[in-house]
């Protein structure tokens, strides 16, 4: 694990794969020479996702319902509805399918013969969550898949793709559930191995999780991977006071990084702390000017970190080579109602909000940061019956976060989460990625071994 250096006392707690296809639940156990790790699969039947109703019923499918409800339409065959906002490009309104495929019968005689190196890059490109299964298949893949050298080797080949983390407590103890967007499954991680604090979720990078509380009255930060079920906690900052955190993992450097940017607390000025993984420690960096924060979100997009802030008018800009602040006076588009900022690939930032003073003419846009005209172009508007689907009530709490190009819409009262996909301009309904209550928290997570 990237950083991580101690695995908590219960990281050897024996747990089961259960997998739940079409209403029937099958239990696999694995050997008892397997070191012991667990996930819960459930893909596909009524109620049996962690997070909601999945499927079964009619408009619970985590497909939901797309497309026009006149039969002969030639959209209604696939599922897949056009639309054109005004003044921007087609778009293409889908849902995630998920595609059963035959079983094919393998030969045992040949995989039994394969080369250690052919059968290493095989296993390697398993998605992680899949490895737990294949440790009962018979005894040299389970010495295989636990090897350090193999769990090292499959984190460097390319991601299978990204995750939905949700965390919430459930009678005080820690729940995880975990959505695979390629798989289009939800898989069950045991968050008992972390510690008994009052901690909520920081977010997510490079495998790793961040989360931070109060360990009495003290405030604690800790990293965990929830795959190897280790977790480590930081060592205290020089102001030791809640504020607000974001991660950053370098996998090059096999390091990790945490900033604690600069805040107000009583009459003290708290100035900038990062923490760097390779030396163990916090280093005070330049105290953000005196501003006025209109949000808690931020956004760390090619090492820059963004805050929005209401004066000065703009975006607060924080550079983690040079180590300064710098204010960017990228006016706000006229009645925005709540922003939050996202952030992208090849430094693109996003702001993502909800335009109109009136209910009834409410809209969800997305906005793309011009970085030479300092100014915020339109990029995307939600479909209107995606947004009536999604905030029933024009005063209805919504959250929204992103990676790589995908933004995630949750709202407290929904079944089901909406993604957009900036590139492929495609948006689709997730079930079961509801917030289960106020204290339930999600983000973007890219499963790693190390």
């Amino acid at each position: 694990m990237v950083g991580t250096g101690e695995s908590s006392d219960s990281g050897a707690t024996n747990f089961s794969l259960q997998l739940i296809i079409s209403g029937f639940s099958r239990e696999e156990n694995s050997s008892a020479s397997v070191k012991p790790a667990a996930l819960s699969c459930c893909s596909g039947s009524r109620n049996s996702s962690p997070l909601g109703r999945s499927g079964g019923s009619r408009n619970t499918s985590p497909l939901g319902r797309s497309g026009s409800r006149n039969s002969t339409s030639p959209c209604r065959q696939k599922g897949v509805v056009k639309t054109k906002p005004r003044g921007l490009d087609e778009e293409t309104v889908a849902t995630f399918v998920k595609i059963v495929h035959p079983d094919v019968q393998m030969e045992d005689n040949i995989w039994a013969m394969l080369p250690e190196d052919l059968l290493n890059e095989i296993l390697a490109r398993v998605p992680p969550f899949m490895i737990f299964r294949l440790r009962s298949v018979c005894k040299r893949w389970n010495s295989i898949l636990q090897d350090n050298g193999f769990l090292k080797f499959h984190s460097q080949v390319p991601s299978h793709g990204p995750c939905l983390l949700t965390f919430w407590k459930n009678s005080q103890t820690p729940q995880c559930s975990v959505f695979s967007l390629p798989l289009k499954t939800w898989y069950r991680i045991p968050f008992t191995f972390l510690p008994p604090w009052a901690f909520w979720l920081v977010g997510s990078s490079g495998g790793l999780v961040c989360f931070s509380g109060l360990d009495g009255l003290t405030f604690r930060v800790f990293v965990c991977n929830p795959l190897t079920q280790t977790w480590r906690t930081l060592p205290s900052m020089h102001y030791n006071q809640q504020r607000q955190l974001i991660m950053v993992v370098d996998r090059k450097d096999r390091s990790f990084k945490v900033i604690a940017t600069s805040d107000i607390y009583g009459d003290k000025t708290l100035p900038t702390e990062v923490y760097d993984s390779k030396l163990n420690s916090w280093l005070l960096h330049q105290m953000m000017p005196a501003v006025n924060l209109c949000s808690s979100k931020m956004a760390l997009c090619d090492s820059r970190l963004y805050l929005e802030t209401l004066s000065p008018l703009g975006l607060m800009m924080y550079r983690l080579d040079t180590r300064y602040w710098e204010h960017i006076p990228a006016k706000f588009p006229r009645s925005l109602l709540d922003g939050y900022l996202v952030a992208g690939t090849q430094k693109r930032l996003f702001l993502v909000g909800r335009i109109g003073l009136y209910s009834t003419l409410q809209s969800m846009r997305i906005w793309e940061l011009d970085h030479t005209k300092i100014q915020w172009v339109e990029i995307s508007r939600m479909p209107p019956k995606y947004f009536r689907a999604l905030l029933r009530l024009s005063a209805e709490r919504f959250e929204c976060f992103g990676q790589d190009n995908l933004i995630c819409f949750t709202s407290w009262n929904q079944g089901k989460s909406l993604m957009y996909d900036v590139d492929k301009k495609v948006w689709a309904w997730i079930a079961g990625c509801a917030l289960q209550s106020y204290s339930s928290q999600v983000c973007f997570y890219e499963p790693r071994w190390t």
